[in-house]
């Protein structure tokens, strides 16, 4: 048995409680790792509120990344061995002691890095990776903004875009926010209580791409912020998923609006995500170029603080939970 944070039932922080649950058996294709430390995100937050079921199959326990040591595989797995420590992209079942995932959405722990940053990195660079770069196509000397741009994914967006020759921009909703955008590689952080990302992304022509996690009243707005034949890619609805848009705008000036969550996507998705991310970003992490920004970390019985923290939007970075340490 192990010791696992279960979603007792819809609502806030409180319903997270410890509970055992078995360690769960590695199935073809899979591998079993001990978690040292777990991310927490906000996938996280919408499961736990009855907003967002896991996928058939997964574990109904919360957490979608993980860092530790692999202790188990099973049949097919030839490219971990017992004792490797990766990081890892996971169905769900992250807060726990143990948690099985295809092999495939496995990756090395950067050289160097210890497990508990090595633990924030999957379900964000696998976000940004496939959403700005693989489906949004960003370019080097393209004007990108991203919303929110100091929370797990803003900070990774703005390190990844910038390592990558593009002119970035974020918005964020307070001075210190914005200047720990700016230190990571943003060209302009946007206070968006106090200016308009609209007015100043048309005086800069106009974003080649936006990467937005708001929605609501944010996404005309940000049909306005988009220079022609620019791409909206949109990843959460904070402010909600409905809105009048106006699409005569989207065909005049040949606007491209995507969007995509990771969880439901096939395995076999998710695997070329790894594979691209280990090509082109993992020799990054290794030599230090780029790595991820640190909140705060909390035991796994305390997980409904992280829960808080995150919800209060007080936080820059990342979040985890420190399971066996490491």
């Amino acid at each position: 048995m192990m010791k696992a944070v279960e979603i007792t039932q819809a609502g806030g922080p409180d319903v997270l409680a410890l509970c055992e649950r078995p360690i769960p058996e590695p199935r073809h294709d899979e591998v079993v790792i001990r978690i040292g430390w777990a991310g927490v995100n906000r996938p996280d937050a919408l499961q736990r509120a009855g907003l967002y079921a896991p996928p058939k199959g997964a574990s109904d326990l919360p957490g979608l990344e993980a860092a530790g040591e692999i202790v188990a595989k099973g049949a097919g797995v030839t490219d971990w061995a017992v004792g490797d420590r990766v990081c890892a992209l996971l169905p769900g079942g992250g807060y726990a002691e143990y948690v099985a995932t295809p092999a495939a959405h496995c990756l090395p722990v950067p050289e160097g890095m210890p497990l508990k940053e090595a633990a924030c990195l999957p379900e964000t660079f696998f976000t940004v990776w496939s959403n700005v770069f693989m489906r949004g196509g960003l370019k080097a000397g393209e004007r990108f903004l991203v919303h929110g741009g100091s929370s797990g994914i803003g900070t990774t967006a703005i390190q990844l875009a910038n390592r990558f020759g593009a002119r970035t921009f974020a918005t964020a909703g307070s001075a210190a926010k914005c200047a720990a955008c700016e230190r990571l590689g943003a060209e302009r952080a946007i206070n968006y209580h106090e200016e308009d990302f609209v007015d100043i992304l048309r005086s800069e022509g106009g974003a080649n791409l936006i990467l937005d996690m708001v929605g609501g009243d944010y996404l005309p707005r940000n049909v306005k912020a988009l220079a022609d034949d620019g791409r909206l890619v949109q990843i959460a609805f904070l402010k909600g998923p409905k809105v009048e848009l106006n699409f005569a705008q989207v065909m005049m000036r040949r606007l491209t609006l995507t969007g995509s969550t990771l969880r439901p996507q096939s395995d076999v998705a998710k695997a070329a995500i790894a594979a691209e991310l280990r090509t082109h970003v993992w020799p990054l992490l290794s030599a230090g170029r780029i790595g991820p920004v640190m909140d705060s970390s909390f035991p796994l019985a305390d997980a409904a603080s992280a829960h808080a923290r995150m919800e209060s939007s007080a936080h820059i970075g990342k979040i985890v939970l420190e399971v066996a340490g490491g």
